[in-house]
């Protein structure tokens, strides 16, 4: 079985009661679960919470939902746990919480290579940069993959040094800079590898959990997508958010 979780942290230090934030009338975890139901290879979506209200929040809008400990680090380890109690569950899909408008389509683009490939145990996926705003933000993480499309390196920093460039704009355009989306998914086997396993040097430097997998040698198959997502994690982006539903999301539902 195919199980999607969305983990759904109340106590964000950037943006306090994030998942219940308001886009167009609807708290933003709604956004993130109707968009991710749409996904064709989910055969379960859960919302995977640690707070009594976004629990009710969501048990409202018919979201099937998992209660958590508060005291969980990582987005990664409240899944784990959640997929402890789903003895059928084979793959599971990490969606963030925190991206609204995140498209089906992406979520099946992930899974696809865990259905063709046993040697895949864990995929993510990467759309090139086409703004130096993106190359230049430590919000928006790098990375780098080899001819397999098997990621080297996960970075804060721009990532390759495109040494031969003379401007920013040259090197995006010369230096086929990826940024990370962060969805994973999972054989379940290897989540709990994963979650098993302490931070790591490059972890704590980068503040990347995904650099724990590439020190312990699990290897992350990366798919590349022209699709793009829009994650919230300030209250800037937050209102950026409100601003993109207005523009885009808002007309396609009044015709």
């Amino acid at each position: 079985m195919i199980v999607g979780i969305i983990p759904a942290r109340f106590a964000s230090s950037r943006l306090m009661g994030k998942p219940l934030a308001d886009i167009g009338g609807k708290p933003m975890i709604q956004h993130t679960w109707e968009n991710a139901s749409k996904s064709k290879f989910l055969e379960k979506l859960i919302i995977a919470v640690d707070d009594e209200k976004v629990y009710q929040v969501a048990k409202s809008f018919g979201a099937e939902v998992f209660m958590t400990p508060q005291n969980v680090t990582s987005g990664s380890d409240r899944i784990a746990i959640v997929a402890q109690q789903i003895p059928e569950a084979s793959i599971i899909v990490n969606i963030q919480g925190d991206e609204p408008f995140i498209n089906g389509k992406m979520i099946d683009e992930a899974i696809e290579p865990l259905l063709f490939d046993k040697k895949v145990n864990v995929s993510t996926l990467v759309k090139r940069i086409t703004s130096v705003e993106e190359m230049k933000s430590p919000s928006v993480v790098k990375v780098v993959f080899d001819y397999n499309n098997y990621a080297l390196y996960f970075s804060r920093s721009p990532i390759p040094y495109v040494r031969d460039a003379k401007t920013n704009l040259e090197k995006i355009e010369t230096g086929e800079i990826y940024k990370h989306i962060g969805l994973y998914v999972f054989r379940k086997e290897t989540l709990m590898k994963f979650t098993s396993l302490k931070p790591t040097d490059l972890e704590r430097i980068e503040k990347l959990e995904q650099l724990r997998m590439l020190e312990h040698g699990i290897k992350i198959k990366v798919v590349v997508t022209e699709y793009d997502s829009l994650s919230v994690d300030t209250p800037k982006d937050l209102e950026i958010a409100r601003k993109y539903y207005q523009k885009f999301i808002q007309p396609l539902k009044r015709n």
